[in-house]
């Protein structure tokens, strides 16, 4: 215990320090690979600990994002107070997209949520939205400064601001998966039906899930808006939902520091293939993903974790 407390302050060291180690481009990545860790882990909750396939989740990062930005940009409200009012609402949202959800599982569960990543943009786009979505157009929102005098700039004020909610929303998911929330999840993705002879109510349990997956990566829309400083419906199409369900194959699944690792992933992993291939970037990307899944078919949380497991001995 002492250990893993030593590496985690050790980490944490080294996040605060990486913004003044490298350029404000990359602080700016870092904070987006902190955005989708969020994300991730959202992702992870429905799907890795409970058993829920969901390929939509760019759908509610959507509503995140335009949460924050339609009230910074129409109701003049400050950045840090969209954050929790986009998470509100995409935690209702999930909730009541995960009622009828009941009925379906497996393959039909992720069809169904296939079709509403696949519809939102053009939802965005709706005429009737129009004065509060700005259509294709979409919203410009300024990037926020330090406040109170801090000697940060708006990269790296940004970036640990970021870097504090993903403190705050780890932290949650790990004191709610490792208690009995997390505990009745684990048994209904598990075997549901011997779950409920033992009492756990399946529907609440599932519904419970999709919310607060889908509150995590509202939250995680509205910091990226803020980050990106702009939201078009086109952002936030089905291959959104996709790259999501990659980072959390590759980063682990139902595992906490594996939504880390997925974001690094879906972050840098692009960008690299491209380096390699300007012809043809998502090829070597497919093969790099096909790679890790070949080598590391519990992802890089579980492959480490064997690794550790192998140098203390264990069987």
């Amino acid at each position: 215990m002492k250990r893993n407390l030593f590496l985690l302050v050790v980490l944490l060291l080294v996040a605060c320090a990486l913004p003044f180690l490298v350029s404000n481009y990359r602080t700016f990545q870092l904070t987006l690979v902190l955005v989708y860790a969020i994300a991730l882990l959202g992702l992870n909750i429905l799907t890795g600990y409970n058993g829920q396939i969901s390929l939509g989740h760019g759908a509610f990062y959507a509503l995140g994002a335009y949460c924050a930005a339609i009230l910074m940009d129409k109701a003049g409200m400050p950045y840090w107070a969209t954050v929790p009012i986009a998470g509100a609402v995409c935690l209702v949202a999930g909730f009541l997209f995960g009622l009828p959800a009941l009925r379906l599982e497996g393959l039909y569960l992720a069809l169904a949520t296939f079709a509403l990543g696949v519809s939102m943009p053009q939802l965005l786009k709706y005429h009737h939205l129009e004065k509060w979505t700005g259509g294709v157009q979409g919203i410009v929102i300024p990037k926020p400064e330090a406040p109170f005098g801090i000697p940060l700039n708006a990269d790296r004020w940004l970036y640990f601001f970021t870097l504090a909610v993903t403190l705050v929303m780890f932290l949650l998911a790990w004191n709610l998966l490792r208690g009995r929330v997390g505990r009745a999840l684990v048994a209904i993705r598990d075997q549901h039906i011997a779950a409920e002879a033992m009492g756990v109510d399946n529907a609440l349990y599932k519904s419970l899930a999709f919310g607060v997956s889908a509150m995590y990566t509202g939250v995680a829309g509205a910091l990226g808006a803020i980050a990106v400083q702009f939201v078009a419906p086109d952002s936030f199409n089905i291959f959104l939902s996709i790259i999501f369900l990659v980072g959390i194959v590759v980063g682990g699944l139902a595992s906490i520091p594996g939504a880390l690792y997925g974001a690094l992933f879906i972050q840098f992993m692009p960008n690299i293939a491209d380096e390699i291939s300007k012809a043809a970037p998502w090829a070597i990307f497919g093969i790099f993903m096909i790679g890790f899944v070949y080598l590391m078919p519990t992802g890089v949380a579980g492959a480490i974790r064997l690794l550790l497991a192998k140098r203390r001995g264990a069987p």
